[in-house]
């Protein structure tokens, strides 16, 4: 997938697809990009991409795209990790001559047009915004109401402080980590983690 060869004349629809763990599938993309009529030689794809920054299929496609070109995705959260990312890259597209088409959000999304397409994706992009600053204020209420009730917040403690100062001071003393292990009730692995300084 992806042609990296010469480019013909003439706009293109370029396919780009993406998930962020190997255990999410490419097919319902896939799918979503043939049946809009783009060849597979026109796709690109990366997988396992949330946290790296390089992603090879689309530098792949942002380096064989040419002004006139449309870049075709599912939906316009694959091609950014966050809407900062989306909107940048829309624009730096767009200044390049590039548009940007995507077949299921709620509104139909095409950079590469003029009036209400644009004005729709500004729109999804405010509301993706709203969305996200939504969804961290509930979240800071739920954590709040929790410490009120007094629960505990976030994930559980795997060591108790007592025990790890206490592993600290076998440590001190010159006991081994298989000593420390035995009488703190704490993994060698976790003694590594806790002892390095």
């Amino acid at each position: 997938m992806g042609n990296s060869g010469e480019h013909p004349q003439g706009g293109l629809e370029l396919g780009y697809a993406r998930v962020s763990t190997t255990k999410q599938s490419l097919e319902r993309q896939l799918d979503s990009l043939s049946a809009a009529g783009i060849p597979d030689g026109q796709i690109y794809v990366d997988k396992k991409t949330g946290a790296t920054v390089d992603r090879d299929g689309l530098n792949r496609l942002l380096a064989y795209a040419r002004p006139g070109d449309v870049i075709v995705v599912h939906t316009l959260d694959r091609i950014g990790r966050n809407l900062r990312e989306v909107l940048n890259l829309v624009h730096d597209l767009s200044a390049r001559g590039i548009g940007v088409r995507s077949l299921a959000d709620p509104l139909p999304i095409n950079t590469a047009d003029e009036g209400m397409a644009r004005i729709a994706f500004l729109l999804l992009a405010l509301f993706a915004e709203m969305e996200r600053t939504f969804t961290a204020e509930r979240a800071a209420h739920a954590r709040a109401v929790a410490e009120t009730a007094g629960r505990q917040i976030g994930r559980p403690v795997a060591h108790p402080d007592d025990k790890i100062e206490f592993a600290r001071l076998l440590k001190a003393q010159g006991d081994s980590l298989g000593k420390i292990a035995a009488k703190t009730g704490i993994p060698k692995t976790s003694l590594h983690r806790y002892l390095k300084d």
